[in-house]
């Protein structure tokens, strides 16, 4: 009988080229090697980092206003960081000075709010969410839509979009967020879609662009997708589970929040 040719390891060194992810680091008995190891400790480190920097509320209102957004800080009600980490009900609700705030801003309904975040990772609405939203901007134009109000929160989880755009009479929510960060992309931004935005909604009403950062999607792809989404949540009066991303699809499928089975 003919053995089986030896596998190489060709394969091995090609998937690493072709992936961040941590594939065929080697050994040095029974642990990593040396600098396998720091690499890890040391995008950890940046991990923990990006948690814990510092959300740039004066450059991202100075960045919106740059680009004709007048935004309106507000604050959950989470007092500091370590509240933010250990209670996530906190930073899903406005504190009351905020929701007044909010409230004497509000002009009646409007067709799109967009809120920016800090989330889980300051550092990656700090280096991408100006710029994105300067990517998004003509791109709804183009659709005839335009961003009636910009909130910048501070302490913010995803659901507290939910409450500002309630308070602002938004048909559409668009939610810029840091993501949890992770041992290879510690910068990542997220963009949350919710059509008809109140307090107690879940994941499933939303629609979710994410991985946008240096290596991940780059601000037109997802200003591309975003405004698709955004155009499309509008036209069916939906977003989550019951509106597809089909924005590199040939045919929209057309699928309605009362579609009978």
């Amino acid at each position: 009988m003919n053995s089986l040719p030896r596998p190489t390891g060709r394969p091995l060194r090609d998937l690493r080229d072709l992936t961040p992810a941590r594939v065929a680091l080697g050994r040095a008995g029974a642990s990593l090697p040396t600098e396998a190891l720091l690499a890890i400790t040391l995008d950890h480190a940046r991990a923990r980092d990006a948690v814990h920097d510092a959300f740039d509320v004066a450059a991202i209102v100075s960045g919106l206003g740059d680009l004709g957004l007048a935004a309106v800080h507000v604050v959950s009600r989470a007092e500091d960081r370590k509240d933010y980490l250990r209670r996530p009900d906190l930073g899903r609700r406005l504190d009351p000075a905020s929701h007044e705030r909010l409230a004497s801003h509000a002009g009646g309904a409007c067709r799109l709010a967009v809120v920016v975040g800090d989330g889980l990772s300051p550092s990656a609405v700090n280096a991408h969410a100006v710029e994105l939203v300067g990517a998004l901007i003509p791109r709804l134009a183009a659709d005839g839509t335009a961003i009636a109000n910009a909130v910048v929160a501070s302490g913010a989880r995803v659901a507290l979009g939910d409450e500002i755009g309630a308070i602002l009479g938004a048909r559409m929510m668009v939610m810029l967020i840091g993501e949890r960060p992770g041992l290879s992309a510690p910068d990542s931004l997220g963009a949350y879609l919710t059509f008809g935005p109140r307090p107690g909604l879940t994941d499933a009403d939303r629609n979710c662009v994410s991985n946008i950062h240096g290596s991940g999607l780059n601000y037109d792809e997802a200003a591309f997708k975003i405004a698709w989404l955004i155009r499309e949540g509008l036209a069916r009066e939906t977003t989550g589970v019951t509106l597809k991303d089909e924005s590199g699809g040939p045919a929209p499928l057309h699928i309605a929040a009362n579609d009978q089975a």
